[in-house]
């Protein structure tokens, strides 16, 4: 007999809701068997597990419920890993681009608010003030 887990022991072992469980289910990630009266038990297969377990690691990395399902349903055809395999690099390209602009972005930023800083730390001097102390920074508190 095949191994089956309740909505509950998913949430439990994923650390999720039965909510996010129904609304993955309700995004055609998962497929669970119907059980009790009138089929209101989910019975979920050891490939839903699986399935949940990628979709999860897809969200880490930052990839849409789309894209995660469009990659997972790919291992469900009995094809060569092959084209699984470009799509999921391609997949990872254009998030990895964005990632890069956000990142270069952020810079950017950070460069920005440092010059505003710097200028308003030589308006205090120049008045002959203080410029009040700044919370540590977790990467400071480290130190």
């Amino acid at each position: 007999m095949a191994t089956t887990y309740s909505i509950s022991d998913l949430a439990r072992e994923f650390d999720l809701t039965t909510r996010a469980i129904r609304f993955y289910e309700d995004m055609g990630l998962l497929q669970p068997e119907r059980s009790g009266p009138g089929g209101r038990n989910r019975v979920y297969s050891h490939r839903d597990r699986t399935r949940l377990k990628l979709t999860l690691r897809a969200k880490r990395l930052g990839l849409s419920l789309t894209e995660a399902k469009d990659l997972i349903d790919m291992y469900d055809s009995p094809r060569d890993t092959g084209p699984q395999l470009q799509k999921f690099l391609l997949v990872l390209d254009a998030h990895k681009r964005e990632l890069e602009a956000q990142m270069a972005e952020i810079l950017a930023n950070l460069d920005e608010v440092k010059a505003h800083e710097k200028e308003a730390r030589a308006l205090l001097a120049k008045q002959g003030e203080k410029p009040a102390k700044a919370a540590k920074t977790a990467k400071e508190s480290k130190a």
